[in-house]
């Protein structure tokens, strides 16, 4: 019984260690504390293997929850029901919840608050776009930490960030914010913005 346990714990541990890239910048969010949204992006590296394992090590937890057990030729009186830590029902609560976490990054955008707001363009040619390379970027869930920073600024039109291209590009307008202060509220996130100049 104490290996099953073990086999519970080490699921859920490997499930939530795989999120903490894409759980981070969410819960830095609600924190107010933005500066750590990237500390975790190195496991983003590890997350298919931490996917892996997770699946293996559940999958073996059920596999003894569900395999006959052996008849034991005694006549003693036995307790059969077992702890709740120990049924399927707390192992079904925990596979549950590891799919929640493993499936955290393609949900991520909800806790998002929608911040965008309406700019007036009272000059076409006081419209600007520029492309930021941004280093650390690794989920939906850094790309919405990074829109959110950016529409906290006076002045934005639309922000497209992208973590596969590793970028975000910005549409605002200059009299109201320059690069130098959206440079400023990126790098606030944990994310850091890479000068090709």
């Amino acid at each position: 019984m104490k290996s099953e346990n073990k086999l519970i714990g080490a699921g859920l541990l490997t499930a939530i260690t795989a999120s903490l890239c894409c759980i981070t910048p969410v819960l830095a969010l609600i924190a107010g504390t933005s500066g750590i949204v990237s500390t975790f992006s190195w496991i983003e590296l590890f997350r298919p293997y931490l996917i892996g394992l997770t699946i293996l090590v559940l999958g073996f937890a059920w596999y003894q929850k569900l395999k006959p057990q052996k008849e034991i030729d005694c006549e003693c009186d036995t307790d059969d029901k077992p702890k709740f830590i120990q049924s399927k029902k707390f192992l079904g609560i925990v596979t549950v919840f590891a799919i929640i976490m493993l499936a955290f990054p393609y949900y991520s955008s909800i806790f998002y608050p929608d911040n965008k707001k309406e700019v007036v363009i009272v000059n076409q040619s006081n419209i600007q776009t520029v492309n930021f390379n941004i280093q650390g970027m690794t989920c939906a869930g850094c790309e919405e930490s990074i829109k959110h920073a950016i529409n906290e600024l006076d002045g934005i039109i639309n922000v497209t960030p992208s973590y596969e291209k590793g970028n975000a590009i910005v549409e605002f307008d200059k009299t109201k914010t320059n690069e130098k202060e959206i440079e400023k509220a990126i790098n606030a996130t944990g994310y850091k913005v890479i000068n090709d100049k």
